[in-house]
């Protein structure tokens, strides 16, 4: 008998442990600042790629300005990924140096 496997004192059957789930670890996806991307440039980063409305964009990216960085959102571990990727190669594309990163919540 395996260690999750349970005798049922009941029936005297064997029945098989439900293994714990674990949430996900989650990533802060950050904007980082510089001195050259426009700010119109952030704002619609924003919004294309982390569904921000006109007003939450904004506030993210005076954030970005005035405090260094911005939380664009919060997303497990392989979303977070894919979203710092994918700004990053955007903004690239569009010759801006703005750069978006993950860290562990």
């Amino acid at each position: 008998m395996s260690s999750d496997e349970l005798p049922d004192a009941d029936t005297g059957t064997i029945t098989k442990a439900k293994p714990k789930t674990e949430r996900p670890k989650l990533y802060r996806v950050l904007l980082l600042n510089d001195d050259f991307t426009p700010m119109d440039f952030v704002i619609l980063v924003l919004k294309k790629y982390f569904m921000k409305s006109d007003a939450e964009a904004t506030r993210i990216m005076l954030a970005v300005h005035n405090q260094g960085a911005g939380l664009a959102g919060i997303y497990t571990f392989e979303v977070a990924e894919t979203k710092v990727y994918t700004v990053n190669e955007f903004s690239r594309r569009h010759k801006h140096p703005l750069k978006c990163t993950m860290e562990k919540e």
